[in-house]
């Protein structure tokens, strides 16, 4: 749904003010407290610093001859295929993913800071520094990214009959369309960089958490004290996540989801178990209690806001009022329905409560996330004529002097034919697979590059300014696009979707890695690290990233065909990504529009909200009350979740990490990010286990109990 990263910084207490605006001066400062106290136990001493200026050199820290290392691009493209089995098992439980920065920044030192001590040169020994650290983490994010390919656009044209019957069967052809969406996004941050990070100087919060993460692991007097600290607790948070997941599997009733409502129903409180019927369950997933310890509140409680309004307040008012309709889940429990069925024979006008409430959660999506754009559009005017600018340049004749001026050294930038053969081989490559392939129109190909391009800032701006990538509002605005085309070009209905479906993949391809890769590239500006050895780092991180991603799906579809088939009354993993893309992309195929009236007016009103509360943040609201203002985005999700229990773990999480740090500051400034990522990405890798174990046939399914579970069905 969206790539989220941390709201707050590792070595950060609090952003006092993101921005500052003023015609003669596009620039964005950050006045940020941090904490500079040798000890947990000290007081924190407060000073300002400006995210916009490099970290300044160390005096007597070795000069990093070699930033760019074997050892670093292969330990970072190891953990960024760690993340790449977390977000594709996230992704499809919730449609958010998280990025590999922080996990790659801590996990690297670990690993690299030990072996450069004690290994010969020959097998990795040698100086490690901060500069090397920040070619590790890029490695990683780079390898953690496109796996929301596989969370959305994929899954929906399983789902639709698009493609074969099975992923398996499709290999090939899922591992070449990844090809094409791995290098365009990457491509595209080059001639943005200058502008958004020199120029604009947005500040890209996750990129400066990643930056002083690194800097508190190898600068100060107790530099190795805290990076063992940090380790330790990623470490056991990590361990801790995977075991729960795995044990939890075989018995999943008491162990993971505790029914809470279902066991007063047992006991006579017989109407209670209405709540049960709309998914208010609790769930003991230490990934979501992570991310909520990582987005924050603001996020965090518009998401259980959103789902409380949809699945509490408007679901049982729509069924009341006879305008959607469930269907009994067990008649052995009175009451106990599901209100959650996708195969519908009528879905205007017999939709189901989860039918009906997709569509205004959609449309929230698309109108929140432009209504940021719109708020922008000078920013984001400024960014495209300064990378179209940057690129008419080189083939100028006229001596023309560049505006904004590159403190890097000449040999430590990405010259322009590295990113540009790399950007015209990606064309080539990506208008041959989807012709043969795919059976696409080259010319229709060639458009869904150029709106890739133009949908990259966005996605570059958000990810500046907001810390969220709204990467399936930008691939849903692709589907509209390419399914008015494939309209006026009077495609059969199924071509016309897969047409729109992979358009809009390629988009949000690029438009995920450009935000992930930019704010690696902020890292590396504050690290004063080189930003032609990150590029590589990051070429050789999504060359992992194509066969983990589409790797993954696969073996995920095989242990849980639930993803890919909509007769499935019950799933594992709720996929809320592929419920807004499949419907996008019946919506603008269909001859006539597959809504119902009262679901698209409701979309209508909520869409307005949305658009006028952005409007409202920008214009009426003061920047130090901007957390206030309900993220509508978030709220989309709820709506277009059919479950409750990630909204619930991602409050608990947040409201945690709020209370820790108000009154904990120094224990959660340690603490508190390498904890969450431990669980992130422990729960990932935990949920991989056990789709091994399923498709081996020793799953929780075939041995575990269903002691907990309504009607005592296996809830796993």
């Amino acid at each position: 749904m969206a790539t989220e990263a941390p709201q707050d910084q590792d070595q950060i207490a609090y952003v006092h003010s993101v921005s500052c605006y003023s015609e003669e001066k596009n620039a964005i400062t950050a006045e940020i407290k941090s904490v500079s106290g040798e000890t947990e136990g000290s007081e924190p001493h407060v000073q300002f610093i400006n995210t916009d200026d490099p970290f300044p050199e160390l005096p007597d820290a070795p000069v990093e001859e070699q930033q760019l290392t074997v050892r670093a691009v292969l330990v970072g493209c190891i953990l960024g295929g760690i993340i790449a089995a977390s977000n594709i098992y996230l992704g499809l439980k919730t449609g958010w993913t998280f990025g590999a920065s922080l996990f790659g920044s801590i996990i690297g030192f670990a690993i690299l800071k030990p072996l450069s001590r004690s290994a010969p040169t020959f097998l990795g020994g040698g100086y490690f520094g901060p500069k090397e650290n920040n070619v590790c983490q890029s490695a990683a994010t780079s390898a953690g990214s496109l796996g929301l390919l596989f969370t959305s656009g994929f899954p929906a044209a399983y789902q639709l009959g698009l493609l074969s019957a099975n992923p398996k069967d499709d290999f090939a052809r899922l591992i070449t369309f990844t090809i094409c969406c791995a290098f365009f996004g990457l491509s595209f941050t080059q001639p943005l960089r200058k502008f958004y990070i020199l120029k604009l100087k947005l500040v890209f919060p996750s990129g400066v958490a990643a930056a002083y993460t690194i800097q508190s692991l190898h600068a100060g007097k107790n530099a190795e004290v805290t990076a063992k600290k940090k380790t330790k607790a990623l470490f056991f948070s990590f361990l801790f996540a995977i075991s729960l997941r795995v044990v939890s599997e075989y018995a999943p009733g008491l162990l993971w989801d505790w029914h809470i409502f279902y066991a007063l129903n047992r006991i006579g409180w017989s109407s209670v178990i209405a709540a049960e019927s709309w998914g208010w369950i609790w769930e003991w997933t230490p990934a979501f209690i992570g991310a909520g310890m990582l987005t924050g509140i603001n996020a965090s409680y518009s998401f259980i806001g959103g789902s409380f309004l949809a699945w509490a307040v408007l679901g049982p008012i729509i069924v009341a009022r006879g305008i959607a309709f469930g269907t009994p889940a067990d008649p052995s429990i009175p009451g106990y329905m599901n209100y959650m069925g996708m195969t519908l024979q009528d879905p205007i006008n017999d939709p189901s409560p989860r039918y009906w409430l997709l569509w205004p959660g959609t449309l929230m999506l698309i109108c929140a996330s432009f209504a940021e754009v719109a708020c922008n559009w000078r920013s984001l005017y400024a960014a495209i004529r300064s990378a179209l600018g940057m690129i008419l340049q080189r083939f100028s004749k006229d001596g023309v002097v560049d505006e904004i001026v590159d403190t890097v050294p000449e040999h430590e930038r990405v010259p322009f034919w590295a990113w540009g053969s790399v950007l015209a081989l990606s064309t080539i490559v990506t208008c041959v697979v989807m012709g043969v392939q795919f059976g696409q129109n080259v010319g229709i190909t060639l458009l869904a590059i150029v709106f890739s391009f133009l949908f990259s800032f966005i996605g570059c701006e958000s990810s500046g300014r907001t810390n969220i990538n709204p990467v399936t509002s930008i691939g849903n605005a692709s589907q509209l696009i390419f399914g008015g085309i494939g309209r006026g070009r009077n495609y059969s209905v199924q071509r016309g979707e897969l047409l729109n479906l992979l358009s809009g993949m390629l988009t949000l391809g690029a438009a995920e890695q450009a935000g992930d890769m930019i704010g690696d590239l902020k890292t590396t500006h504050l690290l004063r690290a080189s930003p032609k050895a990150v590029y590589v780092a990051q070429l050789c991180g999504a060359v992992v990233s194509i066969f983990m991603a589409a790797g993954l799906y696969v073996v995920f579809s095989t242990a849980y065909p639930c993803i890919n088939d909509l007769s499935y009354t019950t799933c594992a993993f709720p996929a809320p990504d592929v419920q807004s893309w499949r419907a996008v992309a019946v919506a603008v195929s269909s001859s006539t529009l597959p809504i119902p009236p009262s679901s698209g007016y409701a979309a209508i009103a909520l869409g307005l909200v949305a658009v006028i509360s952005v409007v409202a943040k920008y214009t009426v609201v003061p920047p130090k009350y901007h957390d206030f203002v309900p993220n509508f985005n978030a709220i989309g999700i709820g709506f277009i979740m059919n479950v409750c229990t990630y909204p619930m773990a991602m409050f608990t999480g947040s409201t945690i990490a709020f209370f820790w740090r108000k009154m904990f500051f120094n224990n959660y400034q340690m603490y508190c990010f390498a904890v969450a990522a431990g669980f992130i990405a422990g729960e990932g890798i935990g949920g991989i286990v056990n789709a091994v174990f399923t498709i081996s046939g020793v799953s929780g399914a075939t041995y575990g109990t269903s002691v907990g579970c309504p009607g005592m069905i296996y809830c796993g």
